[in-house]
């Protein structure tokens, strides 16, 4: 029985930031001095990006994506600033529109919901209230000072509220992040297959759905 719930927030709650993130490469690419195809750059900016978020010290997301981006644009050499190209990215985390069936799903809810996200925290906020939600407990990776599949994130939200790892569903929409980390806190995890994806055969799905719409029933 699934007595509480873990949900991820961009890309499960929300729509993520796909588009902008695709604008600014093919920006780079553009502008660039070296060759460099958008699809060249979108690979190394998330490479890096990865690189500098499993790093010591804890940075912000906000910090870790500018170092990224930063790094990618020395290397391809883009002239303009880093800031001014994810402007438009960190403005949409504060604004992102609602994904299909959140807000049917969310009313139909009656077990208690902790957010587990990576965005920082002043972010995450600031979207909750431009929709208005509420949830009974939020996790952010700021919050943790570690950022999903680290299973101190999903520990902390089992302490938010007070369950075990055997009573909750944890539901996102990266394989690695939620999916695999869930699964490594030895939690059940639902996956939300926004862009109708091949499962690897060895991933642990305990749902596999389009959108929150499709858990309708799972918690009924």
């Amino acid at each position: 029985m699934i007595r509480g719930l873990l949900l991820d927030f961009y890309g499960t709650v929300v729509e993520d930031d796909d588009m902008i993130v695709a604008e600014i490469a093919d920006r780079v690419a553009a502008g660039a001095a070296t060759p460099v195809t958008a699809r060249e750059v979108g690979a190394a900016w998330n490479q890096e990006y990865e690189r500098v978020a499993d790093s010591t010290p804890f940075r912000s997301l906000r910090d870790c994506v500018l170092r990224s981006l930063g790094t990618v644009l020395t290397e391809v050499g883009y002239p303009g600033d880093q800031a001014e190209l994810c402007a438009p990215q960190f403005a949409y985390w504060r604004t992102p529109p609602l994904r299909p069936g959140t807000r049917e799903f969310l009313s139909r809810v009656t077990v208690p919901v902790c957010v587990v996200s990576d965005v920082d925290s002043a972010d995450l906020r600031a979207a909750m209230a431009f929709h208005g939600l509420t949830f009974d407990a939020v996790v952010t990776s700021e919050d943790v000072g570690a950022y999903k599949p680290d299973g101190a994130m999903f520990r902390r939200a089992l302490d938010a509220l007070g369950l075990g790892a055997d009573e909750v569903l944890h539901v996102g929409d990266s394989l690695r992040a939620d999916v695999r980390g869930a699964h490594a806190a030895g939690i059940r995890a639902a996956w939300i297959n926004r862009r109708g994806q091949a499962r690897p055969p060895d991933v642990p799905v305990a749902y596999e759905v389009a959108d929150l719409s499709g858990l309708a029933g799972v918690l009924g």
